[in-house]
Formats: C-alpha cells, structure tokens, sequence
C-alpha cells in the first residue's frame, strides 16, 4: 500500500483501499504510468461540493455534468434539482458521488493499460 499512497497521497482512504485490491501486483513502472493518468482523469470531493452549493444557488445539476451523468444534469436543470431535494441528497452524499465516478474511471485506466 506504501506504493500507492507514495504515488497518489491526495486519494481518499476508501478509494486508495480500492486502487489498492485493484492493482494488487502490477510492476512499479506500470504503476506510475497508472498514477499519471489516473491523477488526470479523478474527481475531487471538494470540487463536487463546491458545484453542488453553487447549483443550489444559480444552476442546479452541474454537480451531475461534471460527473458525466448528463440525463441527471439535465433533470436537475429542469427541475431545480428535483425541487431542491435532489440538490440536498446530492450535498449529504457528495463523497459517495464522487467515489462512484472514480472507481469507474480507475477501472477504466487499468483496462487501457491492460491493452
């Protein structure tokens, strides 16, 4: 794990666990490759939080098109966040938004790098 965390320490402790079991032995080289493009494409809970509370006040659902959940941005556009619940759910579980989205892109980036 001391490789992982030497090379992404900005991970939160639920996604390093999981890039962790994900990448198990790769060989070090290919692990920085996979830091380098990971660290690209990962989300930050902080950047979704602050979408989320400027969507409550001006536009709703930029927290969703940021994630690349375009349908639900445009829901919540629509809608004003499903009449702001949607807005608040989104506030409450912002982490797990976010946790969701980079466990996909990590899999995605191993499966690139997997040919």
């Amino acid at each position: 794990m001391s490789r992982i965390l030497d090379l992404m320490p900005e991970l939160e402790p639920d996604e390093l666990q999981f890039v962790q079991q994900m990448l198990g032995d790769m060989p070090y080289a290919e692990m920085q490759q996979f830091a380098n493009i990971y660290r690209a494409r990962r989300k930050k809970p902080q950047e979704v939080l602050i979408l989320i509370i400027v969507g409550f006040f001006l536009i709703a659902g930029l927290q969703r098109f940021y994630l690349g959940q375009i349908g639900m941005g445009l829901l919540y556009l629509f809608t004003g966040g499903l009449c702001f619940i949607g807005t608040i759910l989104d506030l409450i579980n912002y982490k797990r938004l976010t946790y969701e989205f980079n466990v996909k892109e990590a899999q995605t980036v191993k499966a690139m790098l997997r040919y």
